[in-house]
């Protein structure tokens, strides 16, 4: 296929963004620790000039700005049988809401599969398209982020409803 990328930046820090062929491949926090190789990225492309990274780049955009809850742009994925059922049921939590690993656990078998749910999880190729900042621990405790727990809180912060901020001492 035709690989290539280029780099957003955002108010959580620049981000890769990936595209292979007519889809989005991934998108990647700074630092996150499964990106893959330069070597896998493709080649370096003007943003502007590529229809499906300035696809995402103005996706993105509109998202920060609060002027967009789902994104139109195709993303695709390539993970083993478990890690594909586990993103298809990342793309189906709504904006504003949070689930827990143990309830993707329990739709896809049983609590026991919690763990193995967040590694899934952690190693999601395209965040924030695909909302793995959504998935909260047990009574809705931060844990585990690709891109950091810093950067999960603003995501979940910017998805808050109005009335639920408005009823937060800070």
């Amino acid at each position: 296929m035709d690989v290539r990328h280029a780099h957003v930046d955002s108010p959580v820090g620049p981000l890769l963004v990936v595209a292979d062929g007519d889809a989005l491949a991934g998108l990647y926090f700074q630092g996150y620790r499964y990106t893959p190789p330069p070597s896998a990225w493709g080649r370096r492309t003007d943003i502007s000039a590529d229809a499906v990274l300035a696809q995402a780049r103005s996706e993105l955009d509109e998202y920060f700005a609060g002027k967009r809850q789902l994104f139109d742009v195709p993303a695709v994925t390539s993970g083993d049988e478990f890690q594909e059922q586990v993103w298809a049921q990342l793309r189906r939590i709504p904006y504003g809401v949070r689930i827990t690993y143990g309830d993707i656990a329990a739709g896809l078998g049983g609590k026991e599969l919690s763990q193995s749910v967040g590694q899934a999880v952690g190693r999601n190729p395209v965040s924030i398209v695909i909302p793995c900042h959504r998935v909260v621990g047990a009574g809705g405790k931060l844990t585990g982020f690709g891109g950091g727990l810093e950067r999960k809180q603003l995501l979940l912060d910017l998805e808050e409803p109005p009335e639920s901020r408005a009823g937060r001492l800070f």
